[in-house]
């Protein structure tokens, strides 16, 4: 199928449903999207109507993957309120559908989300991924560059402690 993209579609009450329920699959099929399995769509619910106030402030922005009609993953641009660091932002929470994994289409929602911020006169993107899941080599296929390491800086429960990989996209 194809996957089309949307940008800063409308946040209907729908959507938004549908981003939890995306999120609660996605953490729970082993994804780094800032919680710990397994977990409920009543504990991704405070996280994803989080960034549902920062796109309707508009201090970020929403990308939406879909395919077949149907919510396949997501992204969001997050502007920099800092003046002096307003010419890049950070890219937060990528996330594509667990039984959609595999078949490339994170790459392609990494590609858009990396055009719109170009398109939006970004200077540069900014991540962070969750040690110990090989992301720095997926986030490094679409050009981001590993510029630090936080050594056990997120808890992924029990004793489990992984570096925070900074990585960064040089845009113009």
């Amino acid at each position: 199928m194809t996957l089309t993209f949307v940008r800063d579609p409308e946040l209907t009450p729908a959507l938004e449903e549908e981003i939890v329920r995306l999120w609660t699959d996605a953490t729970n099929g082993g994804g780094a999207v800032g919680l710990v399995p397994p977990v409920t769509a009543e504990d991704v619910r405070p996280l994803a109507e989080g960034q549902a106030a920062g796109v309707r402030a508009g201090t970020q922005r929403l990308l939406a993957a879909y395919e077949g009609g149907a919510l396949a993953g997501v992204a969001y641009l997050k502007r920099n309120l800092d003046p002096l660091c307003e010419h890049w932002a950070t890219v937060v929470c990528v996330m594509v559908r667990p039984e959609l994994q595999g078949g490339g289409r994170g790459a392609r929602l990494v590609r858009e989300i990396v055009k719109m911020g170009r398109e939006l006169g970004f200077r540069g993107l900014r991540l962070s991924a969750r040690g110990g899941h090989g992301l720095e080599h997926f986030y490094a296929r679409a050009g981001f560059k590993e510029v630090g390491r936080m050594p056990e800086g997120v808890h992924a429960g029990g004793g489990d402690y992984r570096d925070e990989i900074m990585m960064w996209l040089q845009l113009a």
